[in-house]
């Protein structure tokens, strides 16, 4: 079955270099960090799928389905060229924190993880018109009217609503699937002297 077919669910974010690693680099990691621990952690920042806020309630509506929430990424000329400085804790709930194995699990530079498994190569074209924003303030909002300008990603629904005609393509080079816990908040511990 494809990833695309009505009422998919879909977590879209555009990739790159990120905290001075190149993406090939970054998914080698990743593909490896699966391999020995079974999942790896995709770290991300920015507001607009905030772990607590956002991914979590999207993965709420969608658990006990058999299908798990796919995370498409479109790769973009990156320039993220933060320290790599890698989180030794998550949270799942803003309140308890766990230690990362940072053997297998390392997330570099983020504030945020998704939890995922089965990191492919794809060749996938995604028409954000075919997609609405599942929820929040800007829910049922065609993927194109709300990935624009600074907003690089957002947890969306496939629906291909043939009312609108496919103009805004994202070629989706990488697919993973989100995994429980799908998301947490991440930090880095001080080291005391």
């Amino acid at each position: 079955m494809s990833i695309l077919h009505p009422g998919a669910p879909l977590l879209f974010m555009k990739v790159g270099i990120h905290a001075n690693e190149s993406l090939d680099d970054i998914l080698k990691r990743k593909q490896r960090e699966i391999d020995e621990g079974g999942f790896a952690m995709w770290g991300y920042g920015g507001s607009t799928c905030h772990p607590l806020t956002v991914v979590r309630p999207f993965a709420a509506m969608f658990e006990g389905q058999s299908e798990p929430i796919k995370l498409v990424m479109e790769e973009i000329d990156s320039h993220h060229f933060a320290e790599q400085i890698a989180a030794d804790q998550y949270s799942v709930d803003g309140h308890d924190w766990v230690d990362i194995d940072t053997r297998i699990h390392r997330v570099l530079g983020s504030r945020y993880a998704l939890f995922i498994d089965n990191l492919v190569l794809e060749d996938i074209e995604l028409p954000l018109e075919q997609s609405k924003v599942a929820l929040g303030a800007c829910e049922g909002r065609r993927g194109n009217e709300y990935i624009k300008g600074r907003v690089d990603k957002a947890c969306l629904i496939y629906d291909p609503d043939q009312s609108h005609s496919a103009t805004s393509v994202k070629k989706i080079g990488l697919v993973a699937n989100i995994v429980a816990p799908y998301a947490a908040l991440l930090r880095n511990t001080p080291v005391n002297d």
